[in-house]
């Protein structure tokens, strides 16, 4: 259900495909998040299904395509969708091996960066690296909306996962602990894949998961 305030709202699409990396292949469920009005809007994460963003996001103007990361079931339909809409593609550099693994003959058009912000709606969304599950993994923090969007890096239970190519665990611990774990505990974490958390409700369990080894 559509969530915010002052016109402004956070919308969750679920779309179906696969993930694919190191020569395995799973079927995953990704959320794919709108952030915006009734005019405009960003999508973070263009997952499996172009139909499926193009008609949820309506008529709005799409003013941007944000990557929390590139692992391919989070950016599959980002060209066909940037094609449909004229909206730039952004992604932290650190992921363009990943990214080129998936689209060789199309880049992104532009980068992002840690302390980075995006204003869509009257709502700023500023751009946390988060490396660990992917170098160039990052978060999306919109205090107006006590909102963070954590890609893979924060679900409901622990971290993302770290045990596939270009993943370390010691940095997306380090990475939850001192860029996520210091935001209000009441900020709504809206995860890549799965139910939604807050942060005062993973933040008691962060030495489990080091101890555990996620």
């Amino acid at each position: 259900m559509p969530a915010g305030t002052a016109g402004a709202r956070v919308e969750r699409l679920v779309t179906s495909g696969t993930f694919s990396l190191d020569g395995g292949t799973w079927d995953v469920d990704n959320n794919v998040w709108i952030v915006g009005d009734d005019t405009e809007a960003v999508v973070i994460d263009a997952a499996h299904d172009a139909d499926a963003i193009a008609r949820a996001l309506g008529g709005r103007a799409l003013r941007a395509i944000v990557c929390t990361h590139a692992h391919d079931d989070h950016i599959d339909v980002a060209p066909d969708l940037a094609a449909r809409t004229g909206a730039p593609i952004l992604l932290h550099p650190d992921d363009l091996p990943l990214w080129k693994q998936t689209h060789p003959d199309r880049a992104p058009d532009g980068e992002l960066t840690d302390g980075q912000r995006l204003t869509v709606a009257g709502v700023e969304l500023t751009v946390l690296h988060t490396p660990g599950h992917a170098p160039g993994a990052v978060c999306l923090y919109a205090p107006r909306l006590s909102a963070l969007f954590s890609g893979d890096t924060l679900f409901a239970g622990g971290p993302g996962a770290t045990g596939r190519s270009y993943s370390d665990f010691p940095t997306i611990t380090r990475s939850i602990r001192e860029r996520l774990l210091a935001l209000p505990d009441d900020t709504v974490v809206h995860t890549g894949h799965g139910d939604t958390t807050i942060i005062g409700a993973e933040a008691p369990h962060l030495q489990e998961w080091i101890e555990r080894g996620f």
